[in-house]
């Protein structure tokens, strides 16, 4: 095949899967569902025609496309909201991820008649959640959700990927090198696990300290830097052992928590990469299956994806979060929100490409549980999450037609500040505040509308104020916004 035809294909595929995220969102669909059955139709037994059988190509694309996913959502996630629910979601990432496949494995080889590790290998594959398809949803209705769900399951999603990776590889070592033990399996976890952390941490802080340094000539060249980096991070933890996928999440965290040149840009661009990376790895997966193929397995795979949605995830839930402050309306929307995304089905190459006698088996099975996960969870979320009492209203994250982007030996930073009700600031001018010298208001945001202040503008309740602050007077500045109206002025 031609590059040119490629391209024509690989864009138009791209574009019609852009266009039509709009309807997934309507319909309340998760967009994965989407651009796995354009990839179907534009197959060989689609109406696109388009033979695809390359188990190694789809799961090299899938793991590149990882890479900058986990990166992306690692710069995105802040540790502030996170860090009350980090052990929580850890079990959830460790312990649940475990008992999932566990549960699924004995019920697929009771079911199957088969033997129990190719059972624990089919349980290990679809034992991973996809949290963005959650998010997708719900931000397409609008809702989001109470409390510490969403840092909890935002943080799950990101640290469970290493762990089915490493049952997955794990119990294929063990089905295909018969001379394998169980201690040297969990030695493997220790290792890839611990590795994959320090490295993280060290390559998060590496990052963020070259690209202070640099000061490259063309603002175009940090994206390149960064994107670089982040391959560097998983190739170099990857070929020593470690986890890879670990290490550029905890990468992308440490570095999306600290300061650096032309963050907003680059946080611009991974998103978009991100964006692009799942079109491009959903698609491929399309173009891998055989629908044909799928049919046949459609009864063990509605039971095991039955068992799996209403045994097996609650299960692991409950056990995981035993000690955790949450009550068991909590537990049951975790429970009920393990949809199944694209690691499962990439997982799924491994038995093929390690040449596994179920192997084909296990991926259309697989296939078959990230589809009716989607279709059956996906449009139900919302639902569910009214029904639990524990829907909030969404807010979108408010935009200002000014940006800031932090250079090196500037120590300034541009925060908004929000005068409340019964704030002691409310009916005031902005040179009566008598803000800390290197403070100043630049913005305010009022009724949807922007105003851009003199000394003399005067501030009212719900205002969104702009201020450019030193970092030094950032206490004194957060403390005259809070002051409070004194009783007999109210």
């Amino acid at each position: 095949m031609s590059i040119e035809y490629v391209l024509l294909i690989g864009s138009v595929l791209i574009l019609v899967s852009i266009a039509l995220a709009k309807v997934s969102d309507n319909l309340g669909v998760p967009t994965l569902l989407l651009f796995l059955g354009i990839g179907m139709l534009a197959g060989s037994e689609g109406p696109g025609g388009i033979y695809f059988d390359d188990a190694r190509l789809a799961q090299s694309v899938g793991i590149v496309a990882l890479v900058f996913i986990l990166f992306a959502g690692g710069l995105d996630t802040k540790w502030s909201e996170v860090k009350p629910v980090f052990w929580q979601a850890t079990s959830l990432a460790t312990l649940g991820v475990f008992v999932t496949a566990l549960a699924v494995g004995l019920f697929v080889s009771a079911a199957l008649s088969t033997s129990l590790l190719n059972g624990l290998l089919l349980g290990a594959v679809v034992s991973s959640t996809d949290a963005a398809a959650v998010f997708s949803v719900l931000r397409s209705k609008n809702v989001s959700l109470r409390g510490k769900l969403k840092p909890l399951l935002e943080l799950e999603s990101g640290s469970n990927d290493p762990m089915a990776v490493f049952l997955t590889i794990g119990l294929i070592q063990l089905l295909t090198i018969p001379q394998t033990t169980f201690g040297s399996v969990v030695l493997l976890f220790v290792v890839q696990m611990t590795v994959g952390a320090v490295l993280g941490l060290g390559f998060g802080r590496a990052l963020v300290f070259l690209i202070n340094r640099l000061r490259l000539s063309y603002e175009g060249i940090y994206s390149v830097f960064v994107l670089a980096f982040a391959a560097l991070i998983y190739g170099a933890t990857a070929s020593i052992g470690g986890s890879g996928f670990l290490a550029v999440y905890i990468a992308g965290l440490v570095a999306g928590n600290d300061d650096f040149v032309q963050k907003r840009s680059l946080l611009r661009f991974f998103d978009g990469l991100a964006w692009l990376s799942q079109i491009a790895m959903f698609l491929t997966l399309g173009l891998l299956v055989f629908p044909s193929h799928i049919a046949p397995v459609i009864g063990i795979g509605l039971l095991t994806s039955v068992f799996l949605m209403f045994v097996a995830r609650p299960l692991s839930v409950f056990l995981s979060l035993t000690f955790a402050k949450l009550s068991w309306k909590e537990k049951t929307f975790v429970s009920w929100v393990g949809l199944r995304g694209a690691v499962p089905i990439i997982l799924a190459t491994f038995p093929l490409l390690a040449g596994l006698p179920d192997a084909e088996l296990i991926f259309n099975v697989v296939f078959f549980i990230v589809l009716t996960s989607a279709l059956l969870q996906g449009w139900s979320i919302p639902v569910i999450a009214r029904l639990l009492r524990l829907d909030a209203p969404f807010e979108q994250k408010r935009r200002y037609p000014i940006e800031f982007a932090p250079l090196e030996g500037v120590d300034t930073e541009l925060i908004d500040l929000i005068i409340p009700y019964s704030s002691a600031l409310a009916g005031k001018s902005i040179i009566e505040l008598d803000l800390p010298q290197d403070s100043l208001i630049v913005l305010i945001s009022r009724n949807e509308n922007f105003i851009v202040p003199s000394g003399g503008t005067v501030l009212q309740e719900s205002d969104t104020v702009l201020v450019l602050v030193n970092k030094s007077n950032l206490p004194a500045v957060r403390a005259i916004f809070e002051k409070q109206r004194e009783p007999d002025e109210q």
